[in-house]
């Protein structure tokens, strides 16, 4: 990983924008754990549905990953970090 060699200034506006994308990533990551736990709570009341969840189940960990994914490099890019 390459880091910055020297201090990284940012100025309001980049500060602002990072933060508002940490904002919709953490808002994106919620909303897929709310399915999660929606889903599970379903399956706990009404056995019947696990056909119908499980897909919605499974999709949501490689969505995570997708979030995750996207607000590094954003991260990163606003840091000069370079990933190798």
């Amino acid at each position: 990983m390459g880091l910055p060699t020297g201090p990284v200034t940012l100025t309001a506006a980049q500060i602002e924008d990072l933060n508002r994308k940490l904002a919709t990533f953490r808002h994106d990551v919620n909303n897929h754990l709310s399915l999660i736990v929606a889903a599970v709570e379903l399956i706990k009341f009404n056995p019947e549905v696990i056909a119908r969840m499980i897909g919605t189940l499974g999709e949501q960990p490689s969505k995570i990953s997708e979030e995750m994914a996207k607000f590094s490099a954003e991260f990163d890019k606003a840091l000069g970090i370079t990933r190798t």
